[in-house]
């Protein structure tokens, strides 16, 4: 065979420098007949990232209110557009005088996706992947398995009686301005405080528990509430305060229908219904043993040392 690229003959090879090159020249030559910029592989990146970012803005969107709102801006938008065609000065004027007050308005009116959006954004861990950041809870927070089992126990033996219930277990970030919405309780985590918690026709039983570690810190606690258009239209104020707390934070929340006794758990925004007592118990230790897991410059430092002891080794 031919000495070439990737076993390409010399010939072949030629003819794709070629192609290339005719392309390239074709190019350049549109580029100063049509005024056309010329284009790097940065700005491939480019466009490729704000199509991404546009793509996934428009997916948030949709499962959100911002949608009916959004719709709404279209059609003046669109209204605007047809003024323009049409010479409407009068419209195009009031739009233009306009434009600031709007724009502000705007931001008010989308001030809780906003918001909802740069919380999710800041909770992806982009940098703290990295870099071990340290402004929450250490070692103190994570709670024992015992915890785990009491918490499991508690959820099935009131579903039986269908007691309906709302526990929240808090992660890595603190839920402490929803804490004090509740009454402060600070007992050990049992299956029977629990359950005397959620009883009916106590005090505490309304609201939810926040679960600190070993510890149920407050009850009867009110919970932000869902705006998801994904929420099934059957489940009720627990099950949407449920994935509400689960949207503002890193917390595992465990709902108990009063309807059906079935148990359910928010995620992330995401709600597990129907789960049985082994995976309520894998995602509670996932949860607990979370913090544990090593950030990649961790790791990164891992395998340089080990890389330096085994040349050290190798040298010997």
């Amino acid at each position: 065979m031919s000495g070439g690229a990737g076993g390409l003959s010399g010939r072949e090879v030629e003819r794709v420098q070629s192609v290339i090159a005719t392309l390239d020249a074709f190019w350049d030559k549109a580029s100063i007949y049509m005024d056309l910029p010329r284009m790097m592989w940065t700005d491939v990146a480019e466009i490729f990232i704000i199509a991404f970012l546009f793509y996934y803005m428009l997916v948030w969107i949709k499962s959100t209110r911002a949608w009916m709102l959004l719709r709404g801006l279209l059609v003046i938008l669109l209204f605007v557009g047809v003024a323009a065609v049409f010479q409407m000065n009068t419209i195009i004027w009031i739009a233009q005088n306009t434009m600031s007050v709007a724009i502000t308005a705007l931001v008010i009116i989308f001030q809780p996706e906003m918001r909802k959006a740069l919380e999710n954004l800041g909770r992806r861990n982009i940098l703290s992947s990295l870099i071990a950041f340290d402004f929450s809870k250490g070692e103190a927070g994570k709670f024992s398995d015992r915890t785990i089992n009491e918490i499991v126990k508690a959820c099935y033996e009131m579903g039986k009686v269908k007691t309906g219930a709302l526990i929240v277990v808090e992660n890595e970030i603190l839920l402490t301005e929803y804490e004090r919405t509740g009454i402060a309780v600070d007992g050990i985590v049992t299956s029977q405080l629990l359950i005397n918690i959620f009883e009916k026709n106590t005090p505490l039983h309304d609201g939810a528990v926040i679960v600190r570690g070993d510890r149920v810190v407050a009850a009867t606690c009110y919970l932000p509430l869902t705006d998801s258009l994904r929420i099934s239209k059957d489940l009720g104020t627990r099950h949407r305060a449920a994935v509400g707390i689960s949207e503002v934070g890193d917390s595992l929340t465990i709902a108990v229908s009063e309807e059906t006794g079935r148990v359910s758990i928010a995620m992330g925004g995401e709600l597990y219904r129907n789960v049985d007592a082994e995976f309520l118990k894998n995602k509670l230790a996932f949860v607990q043993k979370r913090e544990q897991e090593p950030t990649k410059l961790e790791l990164l430092k891992r395998r340089l040392k080990n890389g330096r002891k085994a040349d050290q080794k190798g040298s010997k």
